[in-house]
């Protein structure tokens, strides 16, 4: 397929002041995101998970190829099947897989193997990568940069999660052949993330973590 070029717009361009301004705000902004566990069960329309999950699909991908699939997930059985699966995993992650390090390391943020927010939260996203593609002809197509791109366009659902005002946890249960069982995928899809999503509940808590500074963040060549 070619694609034609047409001229790039943007909505505005900034003056310096305002872009150093501006650019301070959102980092301030996505400073208070938050990991969160503890969800309520207050619905969320299925067009702002679907607004959320094509602000997602801006993200670039390799070869403009776009190799996901978001699996929104609001059935109340699905999210207990996929719960108890999870479960099962993670138990045998807290008890076998995990190494003593690992488990320290996790103390702090409180976490286990239980799993109740994917049956409270009003919605699960399911991101799937998609390794190949097949034309109408059944002909194999390869991806490109599946990995990194499916990855993008994490980042930019948890940013747009973040900034309607919705919470959200990356959960990451190993391994997650599961979902591909219980929401009958196809053999190009692998599952890459799960997402609870929903508003966060009245007396939710987050752990007290510090980011680290610019200074071990940033290497200048000047």
């Amino acid at each position: 397929m070619n694609y034609s070029h047409v001229t790039y717009t943007h909505s505005y361009q900034l003056s310096e002041e305002n872009l150093l301004k501006e650019s301070y705000s959102y980092y301030q902004k996505l400073n208070h995101r938050r990991s969160v566990r503890f969800f309520s069960d207050k619905p969320v329309s299925e067009l702002v998970i679907q607004n959320l999950i094509m602000a997602a699909s801006t993200a670039p991908s390799g070869a403009n190829k776009q190799p996901w699939t978001f699996c929104a997930i609001s059935n109340p059985e699905i999210k207990k099947q996929i719960r108890a699966a999870a479960e099962e995993e993670e138990f045998k992650s807290y008890n076998g897989r995990m190494s003593e390090e690992w488990l320290r390391d996790l103390a702090p943020l409180g976490t286990d193997w239980k799993k109740p927010f994917l049956e409270t939260a009003p919605w699960l996203i399911v991101v799937f990568k998609r390794a190949y593609e097949y034309d109408t002809a059944n002909k194999k197509h390869q991806n490109y940069y599946v990995n990194e791109s499916v990855g993008l366009a994490c980042g930019f659902l948890l940013t747009a999660i973040h900034e309607v005002g919705l919470v959200t946890l990356t959960h990451t249960p190993s391994p997650m052949d599961f979902l591909t069982k219980i929401l009958n995928r196809p053999e190009n899809e692998r599952p890459f993330l799960l997402l609870p999503i929903g508003y966060p509940a009245d007396d939710a808590t987050v752990p007290d973590i510090q980011r680290k500074p610019a200074e071990e963040v940033v290497a200048w060549y000047k």
